[in-house]
């Protein structure tokens, strides 16, 4: 009797593992419903499966459910305080549900946004979206809570000593927040230079056209960018 006991626990266990796999499988397919609910129920099985409540926040976040986001978040990077991805991730989605409240409210929630990204940031000397981010807090914050172009331009350099591409297009988006478009290009055209991508091409492009008012300048290197995509 114990050894089919055994033997009906084993096979829940595996079948749970399946579960697991399948609700992965789904979230990489971007099937996010149908992988919540099978990552739900493997979470009532294991209540603290890290990899689980990571999936489940990043699945609340695709939906835009903040507060849901956040809570999974939260738990991991109090359960995991020295990694630096849950404290990011947490930090995101604080500062998602800031831009969507009202002003008030986002203003008492920026302690914790900052203090999230810092800490990614110095648990790890190489996270770049965390840095990022930093980038993008300190130029959107009023001077009067904390914004800066002083403290932008530190994680722009910092970036540039981790990828020169993201550095150069970190100076870029500062450059361009103060209107300085003579200057946001030559960063723009630097880091199109070296990378070539998508992202640096769109940075440029859009700054001629929008910021600029050169539209010669965006359909040549419009043409330049699709010619070196059909190499």
């Amino acid at each position: 009797m114990k050894l089919l006991h055994f033997f009906i626990f084993l096979f829940s266990i595996q079948m749970m593992a399946s579960d697991f796999e399948k609700a992965e499988k789904l979230f990489n397919q971007q099937k996010y419903s149908q992988a919540e609910s099978l990552f739900e129920k493997y979470l009532e099985a294991y209540p603290n499966h890290t990899k689980t409540i990571e999936y489940l926040g990043d699945i609340a976040g695709h939906a835009k459910d903040w507060d849901k986001a956040i809570e999974y978040y939260e738990k991991l990077k109090n359960q995991f305080p020295k990694n630096a991805n849950y404290h990011y991730k947490f930090g995101g989605a604080m500062g998602m549900k800031a831009k969507d409240a009202n002003k008030f409210k986002a203003l008492g929630m920026i302690d914790a946004i900052e203090t999230a990204f810092l800490t990614s940031s110095k648990l790890d000397p190489k996270h770049i979206d965390a840095r990022w981010a930093l980038v993008e807090l300190y130029l959107q914050l009023p001077g009067i809570v904390g914004g800066s172009e002083k403290k932008a331009t530190k994680y722009a350099e910092e970036l540039h000593q981790l990828s020169p591409v993201d550095g150069y297009l970190a100076k870029g988006k500062i450059a361009e927040y103060f209107k300085r478009f003579t200057v946001a290009e030559q960063h723009y055209k630097k880091a199109h230079e070296i990378g070539n991508s998508k992202t640096s091409f769109q940075n440029l492009y859009d700054l001629y056209l929008k910021k600029l008012k050169e539209p010669k300048k965006a359909e040549d290197l419009k043409k330049q960018f699709e010619n070196r995509l059909k190499v």
